[in-house]
This record gives structure tokens, C-alpha cells and sequence, in this order.
């Protein structure tokens, strides 16, 4: 008979619930920590007094409540002094930033990122952006870890990044690449960008308070995040949501995984530049000014735009029946594609998608816009200290 966790384990997992709730929802008081959490006033004291010891919270009064009779404490994570470093490689950038427990950016560096990059070459210029500001840090500030969010199927053992179609990678081993371009003593962890912009989105953004979403993410190529009751759905290796390379057209186009007729064949960038007649041009501003230009009466451009739509609604309909989530999300290129076609998208998910899988499913835009990679990378590198906090220092 196995026995039940130890008084210490139980401490641990109440100091982790403690601060993860503080990290999503900032500034907290007590007495509401006491209802959330469902632990009395002691317990929550006790367990405060040991985050605060570690320097990962401070306690302090709260503003005038306009209340009688002694206000509850508040409690507030150390954002400038416990951090992680983020960073979003994409297809034509590199985002990275410093990131403080609570969600707050304190730095970030853009860097354009030429197509055809390699991982060896990518390192390097992430780390100097990194370093660059790792030197304004202070001295007695704490780094958690690294998050980073990549264009691919990431192994989630070890951070290899297996296969890239639109990056041209193939089995690089960015975790252990980055970790040495880094130089510093911190864990980095490596994530495919749809599954940590959903779970961005899901901590923070539009979809907080579902348990079932999927957040589609577009560029080159399409991939999607799944959250299924209220977990993130990555597969045994790591490699799930790949829904672009869902095949959808069997003699269709032929896709840069090897495969004809993708999903990201019709939806993604290639595809809809193709369909436009602009097959020459390549990047989000290209799409951007194929959706300018349908909206301007471009007949091409329109239809480009509506057989791209009723694509996209056709993909939807099908992942709607799969997974029945209350709500689905449109980031990237996606979005972009969504605003634009959002009649042609409803009307072909309500020719596919089944009445009941229907009847409760929202279609959203996300609230994180295009840093939710970024934010999502950033929740990566926090989570060894939000599964046990007085683990990490």
C-alpha cells in the first residue's frame, strides 16, 4: 500500500499553488489566497513567510480599501529581482526578452532573422541579445531559467528540434547549443511556438478560464497548440499538434515535408501568395498586402482570399470534431487570414463541424497578440520554480 504525500511534499505543493497564483494574477491579498487556495489564515501566513524568505514575494498593505478594521496583507511577486529570459525564433525574426515573475517584460531586443539561418548561426545572435541584457541586471537579481519558443517539432526531452520544415533544420540540438552560446548556469528549455503561445493564451491571455482550446499559429507553415481539460496536449515525444501537415488534398500540392496536399499547402503562406498570383513574393507583409488588396476589389486577390478562408474553415471544422474545445484561436498569420475571411471561415465550420461540437466554440483573436510566443517562452522558463519553489536559488 502505497503511502499518502509527506507533510514536506504537501508544504511544497502549497508553496508552488501559492505562487503560480500569484504569478498569473499579480497582487493577491490574503484573504483571497485563503479562499482560492482553500487553506486557513496560518497556513497561508506560514507558506508567504517562506516565499518572502526567499526573495520571490514581498507582503505589504494594500491601498485604502474604504473598509473598517485592519486591512489583509497583500502579496506581490519580486518581478524585478526573479526572472527568466525568453525568446521566439520565427521564420523572419528573433524576439528575445527578460522577463520578471508575475508576466512582466523588463527588456526585449527584435533582430531580423534572414530565412536559411542555421541553428549554429541562430545561437549565437540570440545569446548576444541576451547577454546584452543580462549585463544591466543587478547583482542580487535571481535567473530562474530560459524559455524558448521555435518553428518546428522540438523533442521535449532535450530541446531538439527534430524538423523545421520552414526553418530547413533538421535534428539541431538547440537546447544544448543555446545553453553553451548563453553562458549562464540556468536551465533552457525549447517548445514548439503554437504550444507555448496556447499556453500563454491560457494563463494569461483570451483563453484563461477554458479547459479546452486550440490555438492555431501560422507563418510559412501552420501548427497548432492544444490545451484538453485544461492540460496541454504535446504527445509522447512532444511532436503533437503538427495540424498543418494534416492531409487534406491527396494529389494536391506537394508540402516541404515530403508530403502533397497539407493543410498548409492551401492556408499557408506559400499557398495563399500562390493562389494571389504573387508567387515571388515571401514574408507577412507580402500576405498583408494581398488581404489589402482583395479589400480594395482585386478579383484575384478576393479569391486568393476566399478559397484560403474556406480552407481554413474546412481545417477548423475537422479539429472542432476531434476535440470539441470551447474555444479556437487565430495567431500569426492565421489571424491574419481569419480577419480577412471570417465570413468564409464560419460558413464552412458550420458545414463540417458536428451541431453538439458546435454549439459552444468561440473564435478568437489572441489578447497576447504576437508576443504570445514570447510570453508562452517566458512561462517555460518558470515553470521548475512554480512546481517546487525552494528548489530553485
Amino acid at each position: 500500500m502505497r503511502a499518502g504525500p509527506s507533510q514536506d511534499e504537501i508544504r511544497r505543493q502549497n508553496l508552488g499553488a501559492l505562487l503560480r497564483h500569484v504569478h498569473v494574477h499579480g497582487a493577491t491579498t490574503r484573504a483571497e489566497l485563503t479562499v482560492t487556495l482553500g487553506l486557513n489564515r496560518s497556513t497561508i501566513g506560514a507558506l508567504t513567510a517562506d516565499l518572502a524568505g526567499a526573495g520571490l514575494v514581498s507582503e505589504g498593505t494594500p491601498k485604502e480599501t474604504g473598509r473598517a478594521g485592519r486591512p489583509s496583507l497583500v502579496v506581490r511577486p519580486e518581478s524585478a529581482r526573479v526572472y527568466g529570459y525568453a525568446a521566439s525564433i520565427e521564420v523572419d525574426r528573433l524576439r528575445a526578452a527578460r522577463v520578471g515573475l508575475g508576466g512582466e517584460v523588463l527588456d526585449r531586443r527584435d533582430l531580423d532573422r534572414p530565412r536559411g539561418m542555421d541553428a549554429a548561426e541562430t545561437a549565437p545572435l540570440l545569446a548576444g541579445a541576451l547577454a546584452e541584457m543580462h549585463r544591466r541586471v543587478a547583482v542580487d537579481a535571481l535567473c530562474v531559467g530560459a524559455g524558448v519558443a521555435v518553428c518546428g517539432m522540438v523533442r521535449r526531452a532535450d530541446g531538439l528540434v527534430r524538423l523545421g520544415p520552414t526553418t530547413g533544420w533538421v535534428d539541431e540540438p538547440l537546447g544544448a547549443t543555446l545553453a553553451a552560446a548563453l553562458g549562464i548556469d540556468v536551465p533552457v528549455t525549447v517548445g514548439n511556438v503554437a504550444d507555448v503561445a496556447v499556453f500563454a493564451e491560457h494563463a494569461r491571455g483570451v483563453a484563461a478560464g477554458c479547459d479546452n482550446v486550440i490555438y492555431l499559429y501560422g507563418d510559412v507553415g501552420v501548427g497548432a497548440g492544444i490545451i484538453a481539460g485544461g492540460r496541454r496536449l504535446t504527445g509522447h515525444g512532444g511532436y503533437g499538434g503538427e495540424v498543418g501537415h494534416m492531409v487534406v488534398a491527396r494529389d494536391g500540392t506537394r508540402c516541404e515535408c515530403g508530403s502533397r496536399g497539407c493543410w498548409e499547402t492551401e492556408i499557408g503562406e506559400h499557398g495563399l501568395l500562390r493562389a494571389a498570383g504573387r508567387s515571388e513574393a515571401r514574408g507577412r507583409e507580402a500576405l498583408l498586402a494581398v488581404f489589402e488588396a482583395a479589400d480594395r476589389g482585386d478579383a484575384r486577390a478576393q479569391t486568393a482570399v476566399r478559397q484560403a478562408g474556406d480552407w481554413l474553415g474546412f481545417g477548423v471544422g475537422n479539429l472542432v470534431n476531434i476535440f470539441n474545445p470551447e474555444m479556437v484561436i487565430f495567431g500569426g498569420t492565421m489571424r491574419d487570414l481569419y480577419l480577412a475571411a471570417a465570413a468564409q471561415v464560419r460558413s464552412r465550420l458550420n458545414h463540417v463541424g458536428l451541431p453538439a461540437c458546435l454549439e459552444h466554440v468561440r473564435l478568437r483573436t489572441p489578447k497576447l497578440g504576437d508576443d504570445a510566443p514570447l510570453i508562452g517562452a517566458a512561462e517555460l522558463a518558470f515553470e521548475r520554480l512554480l512546481a517546487d519553489p525552494l528548489d530553485v536559488g
